[in-house]
């Protein structure tokens, strides 16, 4: 590596979260960058303190007990730039998905069009759409702005008309919108985001600039068949970060020192995803989930395509999101103890009362497992309906969240990460046990070396390269010959059976050259109807694993047999088991 990163620039990256706030330290070590340390500390933008000074200082003080860096000065105040003596930090950037759900009144012209497409834009952030208005709505206006009071939203998003195209409904819609902001008090208007027709963005902002504050945004429909959501994705974010530092004590002080503007969590997480689909290969496409708190963010980057949607459940404070009787009967139908639907309901109510609450019995874990698998699956549809495909493909695939990374190891996360993704194909499963990949992606605005080097570090937990073939012959049916051959060519052959789960004996580090073949009507790599694969694979901390359990599978619906096939499985991923099955609890 050039010397001349020796004097590369340091980056603390705060991550605002909804319970916990974390200050990660990147640095140069022996020429290369290096993810140094994370601190955490409880978020405090809620009472009693109402102000986020001190969670981001307790964070900060946390790394510097962890790191031996001095980042702070006697009186908390962070040294930027980095001094003669060595103390503080050259760069600094923050993410946030603390802070009041959003309220948004969408505002357009076609259901299918700019209303879906601002939609589409609405949801890649935590927030809450409370009413929708249209071309076709058939409410008097008087009506519409009565509709629009009873939400008290935040924000309106105004779009509609490709460029040089609708001019009179969208006017038609600023007047309505200019009707609400006249009856409000000043400190009460909504603020107003205009994605429409280029040609109108001026003219629109003089009508409102005196009644609320503005901001405008490249069009999202610039042509009919055209949806473009990455300018509004930017605007949509600074709007958010001014109306947080609105709300949230001690925030709008922490965004003064960012070097880039500060992102929702979301946003950078997707721009991670997509910065990781365009320095690999971007045919295969590359996934992303963050299961949060209060929220789900899912990211799909493939080629030039590129979707972000957060989703309203999460494993701490949207917990309760889980508790409607469909996904309770889908939870229980998951869980391997024998519990009631009523137990179910009262831990995710728990849960969402006590977000940092952790599964401490069998019981709760394996409630808590299904949840998550839950989750994954909410994600995994989202993201087959983003690609239009029948299967769920991404390589790699990245997942992150304190509930995931916290399990009682990493063969739990992995075999909650397959049962929820059921992904097909050839996948990595990649861990990002740091919550570090939201911070990298608004390090990526100003410096794109720093995430490749650390993506190529030990910061993330590769646990293992997956083949999941589809499959729908009997159970114990013999599907696949495989044979291993490792660096010194020896060579293992082993059979594989439908309904099996299965870790070849390759190391974590250690490559070896594998060839599979499909046996029957079993195919391997439905984009290409592959039946036959020969590749170098290297052992993730899980090994090499064989997924054999069919595309989509289905868990018998007693208990006791669902118990005993995760026996089989934890065994064959070489998860110690005692007495139950969630043994990992008690080790």
């Amino acid at each position: 590596m050039a010397s001349s990163l020796v004097d590369a620039e340091s980056f603390l990256a705060i991550d605002l979260g909804s319970i916990y706030t974390r200050a990660s330290l990147f640095d140069v070590v022996d020429g290369e960058y290096r993810y140094i340390a994370t601190g955490v500390s409880r978020s405090t933008h809620e009472a009693p303190f109402n102000d986020i000074g001190e969670c981001v200082h307790n964070a900060i003080a946390n790394l510097q007990d962890i790191s031996g860096r001095v980042i702070l000065t006697k009186d908390a105040r962070i040294v930027m730039p980095t001094n003669a003596e060595g103390i503080g930090i050259d760069r600094f950037v923050m993410t946030y998905s603390a802070g009041p759900e959003l309220k948004m009144v969408i505002a357009g012209l076609l259901p299918d069009v700019s209303l879906g497409s601002a939609l589409r834009l609405a949801q890649t952030i935590r927030g809450k759409v409370v009413d929708t208005i249209g071309i076709n709505d058939r409410r008097k206006t008087e009506l519409q702005v009565d509709s629009i009071l009873k939400g008290s939203p935040d924000l309106i998003v105004l779009s509609g008309g490709t460029d040089n195209g609708a001019s009179r409904s969208v006017l038609k819609l600023v007047e309505t919108i200019m009707l609400v902001c006249k009856v409000l008090p000043q400190n009460k208007r909504p603020k107003v985001m205009y994605i429409g027709n280029a040609f109108l963005a001026g003219k629109i902002k003089e009508i409102l600039k005196k009644w609320t504050n503005v901001a405008t945004a490249p069009n999202i429909r610039p042509s009919i068949d055209f949806e473009n959501l990455t300018g509004a994705m930017d605007i949509l974010g600074n709007v958010l970060t001014y109306l947080n530092g609105q709300s949230i004590g001690g925030f709008e002080g922490t965004a003064r020192l960012c070097t880039t503007p500060a992102a929702p969590t979301a946003h950078a997480f997707g721009k991670m995803i997509q910065f990781i689909s365009r320095i690999n290969d971007p045919v295969k496409g590359v996934l992303g989930v963050d299961i949060g708190s209060s929220a789900t963010t899912l990211a799909v980057a493939q080629l030039e395509n590129y979707a972000l949607k957060v989703l309203p459940c999460g494993m701490g404070s949207a917990a309760s999101y889980l508790a409607h009787p469909g996904f309770v009967e889908q939870i229980a139908l998951s869980v391997t103890q024998p519990v009631s639907q009523d137990v179910i309901r009262d831990y995710l109510w728990q849960k969402s009362l006590h977000p940092d609450m952790l599964p401490l019995t069998e019981e709760t874990f394996a409630i808590e497992r299904a949840a998550l698998t839950l989750i994954l699956r909410l994600a995994a549809r989202e993201a087959l309906a983003q690609t239009r495909r029948d299967f769920l493909q991404g390589e790699p695939i990245l997942v992150t969240g304190s509930s995931i990374n916290n399990m009682p190891c990493p063969e739990h996360s992995l075999l909650t990460l397959l049962d929820g993704l059921q992904p097909v194909g050839v996948t990595t499963l990649i861990l990002d046990r740091n919550n570090i990949l939201a911070s990298l992606g608004v390090i990526a605005r100003i410096n794109s070396l720093l995430p490749v080097q650390i993506l190529e570090s030990n910061a993330f937990l590769n646990l293992g390269t997956v083949i999941s073939p589809i499959s729908r012959a009997r159970p114990g049916t013999h599907i696949l010959k495989v044979t291993l051959e490792d660096e010194s060519n020896n060579k293992t052959r082993i059979d594989i059976h439908q309904g099996t789960l299965a870790a070849l004996p390759l190391k974590m580090g250690e490559s070896a050259r594998i060839s599979i073949e499909a046996l029957g009507n079993v195919v391997l790599d439905p984009t290409h109807q592959r039946r036959t694969l020969n590749l170098k694979a290297v052992g993730g901390y899980c090994g090499f694993i064989i997924d054999a359990r069919g595309r989509p599978f289905t868990l018998p619906k007693e208990p006791g047999r669902r118990q005993e096939l995760y026996h089989k499985w934890f065994v064959s991923l070489g998860i110690k088991t005692g007495e139950s099955a969630e043994s990992g609890l008690s080790e």
